[in-house]
């Protein structure tokens, strides 16, 4: 298994899910500028997460089919 774009997509999911629970207590707290930062964190960290789970599924596939060869 590909575990380091596992990892690192999972990381990145983690740290998305983190900025959006800021995003969401500064947002509580009437602090929207800060709020809208972090959710466009939330969002690049989302994206890289993302790009990092497509590459895991092709690496995924790649070492199946080398596998069954």
């Amino acid at each position: 298994m590909p575990k380091d774009a596992h990892h690192k997509a999972a990381e990145q999911h983690d740290n998305a899910a983190k900025a959006h629970r800021a995003a969401a207590e500064h947002h509580g707290k009437g602090d929207h500028k800060t709020a809208y930062q972090h959710s466009t964190k939330a969002v690049e960290h989302s994206k890289t997460a993302h790009e990092h789970s497509i590459q895991a599924h092709k690496k995924s596939e790649e070492k199946s089919r080398a596998a069954t060869a």
